[in-house]
């Protein structure tokens, strides 16, 4: 899997579940949520994304 496509997977996965927690949990989880959105957001103004370094670090290719 690409690094778009697993930063993709990711973020998905976060937000999903973010959700869900937030919905059974505890609603607090939302905030999980709206902090990977604003990850998202600032990422296609700046082009610099924390989990794309993340990832790079871990060896997944470009």
């Amino acid at each position: 899997m690409k690094l778009n496509d697993m930063l993709r997977l990711i973020a998905g996965v976060f937000v999903l579940l973010a959700v869900i927690l937030g919905a059974t949990v505890h609603p607090y989880w939302n905030y999980f949520a709206a902090f990977v959105a604003a990850n998202l957001i600032q990422s296609a103004f700046t082009g610099w994304c924390p989990m794309m370094a993340l990832l790079r670090k871990l060896g997944v290719q470009e």
